[in-house]
């Protein structure tokens, strides 16, 4: 008895270790695959994450120039997308002074960089108060609205008019570049950036003593023109 025991526990002992080698290499090559595809789901993930992101290129509008941090229209851009629960990251690349031909070659990197869903291009009015040419401002926004398309990015486009000083014809021809571009490229477009701040009676109030930069009380109104045709832009 002693014998035969000795020989079932043999034979029991070899079929165990290859029952348990036939489950090993199905469970080495799942761990094998998992551990192989967790880079490709980070960078799905990652590229989601990116995708959600609402850029920002402008000027001193969009820059808080001479207001407290926190209150420009950007930030309460921020608020208003954390209120309606939207999961979305604002980055605000604007720069005060900044005109499209800045933007222009500061859009590249920017893209490469933060990859975004959506490109909000905010500028042009330092194009016109320069008395740049109009034809080149028109060609730097068709660019940019091109070279964020080609990356995957929705756009939308603030349109700027200037005060009635610098001509009728100037004035027409400027402000409606934005709508020329925005047909071009099928791009979203708010008409007027400044509608209801700058085109009322009692403008004065809404700005800051340069009268040029839009005071504090100003940025609601000014979100309020944007926040209508992003929503649109936002899944």
């Amino acid at each position: 008895m002693s014998a035969l025991s000795e020989n079932l526990r043999s034979d029991f002992t070899k079929l165990a270790r290859a029952a348990a080698a036939r489950l090993v290499k199905p469970l080495s090559a799942l761990l094998f695959a998992c551990f192989a595809a967790a880079p490709l789901l980070a960078q799905a993930q990652t590229a989601a994450a990116a995708r959600d992101t609402v850029l920002i290129v402008g000027d001193s509008l969009s820059a808080e120039y001479g207001l407290k941090r926190g209150t420009g229209w950007v930030p309460l851009l921020e608020k208003q997308l954390a209120a309606e629960k939207k999961n979305i990251r604002v980055v605000n690349a604007s720069i005060s002074g900044d005109t499209t031909s800045g933007g222009r070659s500061r859009l590249p990197a920017l893209l490469a960089q933060h990859k975004p869903g959506i490109v909000v291009i905010e500028l042009g009015g330092n194009d016109a108060l320069r008395g740049l040419p109009l034809d080149m401002t028109e060609n730097n926004l068709l660019a940019m609205a091109k070279a964020a398309k080609k990356a995957g990015a929705k756009v939308l486009l603030l349109g700027m008019q200037v005060p009635p000083n610098y001509g009728g014809a100037y004035g027409a021809t400027f402000s409606g570049l934005f709508t020329k571009v925005a047909r071009a490229e099928k791009a979203a477009l708010v008409p007027f950036f400044l509608k209801g701040i700058a085109d009322v009676d009692d403008a004065v109030g809404n700005f800051q003593a340069d009268r040029i930069h839009p005071n504090e009380q100003a940025q609601a109104r000014m979100l309020a023109n944007v926040w209508p045709e992003l929503k649109k832009l936002i899944k």
